[in-house]
């Protein structure tokens, strides 16, 4: 343990994924989409997926489109299990 980390022994960021903020309707919770390309067995055709995850961010530092870099946690209620990790691009500011 070091006092670096507060005396916490944490776990190495493992798993970590990249997607972007589609919904900040939520008191430090997002709703982040992380899109990706799956074959398809039989015909070996590439096809878009995606998956929505419930993030916690505690400072409420992510917007709306802002692209975003999350890790699995424990859970934090029904939904979440993940937690923003940073903030790699704001999103534009609307004019």
């Amino acid at each position: 343990m070091s006092a670096a980390d507060g005396g916490r022994n944490r776990k190495p960021l493992t798993r970590t994924q990249v997607g972007r903020v589609v919904s900040d309707k939520r008191d430090q919770t997002r709703k982040v989409v992380v899109e990706f390309l799956a074959k398809v067995p039989k015909y070996g055709k590439y096809v878009r997926r995606r998956s929505v995850f419930h993030i916690h961010d505690q400072k409420n530092e992510s917007g709306l489109g802002d692209k975003v870099e999350i890790a699995p946690c424990r859970p934090v209620s029904k939904t979440k299990s993940w937690r923003l990790v940073r903030v790699l691009e704001k999103a534009p500011a609307a004019v």
